[in-house]
């Protein structure tokens, strides 16, 4: 049985999806002793992550052609409606201030999807937004299992990602992707799978800068 590229993709990331498991974030989000400061810095920098991602995915609504339009626009609209929910409830527990600009790891990620925009395939697009969708779920699956305590102070995030409607958009995305790369060129599968790997090394970065409280140097 020919292999989906979705499953050659995830084991090129597997080694980075490892390290992400590993991180601190992630290891004291799962026992609830993740810093308060901590926690609302990445949500702060989330909530300017997820506007501009939804502008990607309303973007590649308009320009994927008829079959998977409406698809990428009920993505756009839970990145906007969904999660901004999710935001707006710890802006307010929290005291978060919108007044802020995107960090340089933020502000690499965002603008390396719009990057695609210009010069790359459709294919390739798609496989750069797909780690936001793919990644977050294994984690939030991951943390589920590795639940230590009860009322963990990070449950709402840690139920976003763990529920079974997202893991139904997951599930669409990579078929998503395995259909385009179905129909592409080996050359452009090449393209995917680096678009790919490029925006999970991105994932493992922003929970970085979220856990160093990342700041422009200069």
């Amino acid at each position: 049985m020919k292999e989906k590229w979705s499953d050659g993709a995830w084991e090129s990331i597997e080694p980075i999806y490892q390290k992400i498991k590993e991180m601190p974030f992630i290891t004291e989000l799962i026992d609830g002793t993740l810093d308060r400061e901590k926690f609302a810095f990445y949500i702060q920098q989330d909530a300017m992550y997820i506007k501009d991602f939804g502008k990607a995915l309303a973007r590649i609504s308009a320009n994927i052609g008829d079959k998977h339009k409406e698809t990428f626009m009920s993505f756009a609209a839970d990145s906007f409606y969904v999660e901004k929910e999710l935001h707006d409830t710890y802006f307010k527990e929290y005291g978060i201030s919108t007044d802020a600009e995107q960090t340089p790891t933020c502000r690499l990620y965002t603008s390396y999807l719009y990057s695609q925009f210009y010069d790359s395939p459709m294919p390739v697009i798609v496989a750069a937004v797909l780690p936001c969708f793919w990644i977050y779920k294994e984690i939030g699956d991951y943390i589920i299992d590795s639940k230590k305590i009860d009322n963990n102070p990070y449950q709402a995030w840690i139920d976003t990602y763990g529920s079974e409607e997202f893991a139904e958009s997951v599930r669409k995305a990579i078929a998503i992707c395995d259909e385009l790369a179905e129909g592409a060129t080996p050359a452009v599968r090449d393209e995917m799978t680096k678009a790919f790997v490029n925006c999970s090394r991105m994932e493992w970065m922003f929970w970085d800068s979220a856990y160093n409280l990342e700041q422009w140097p200069v």
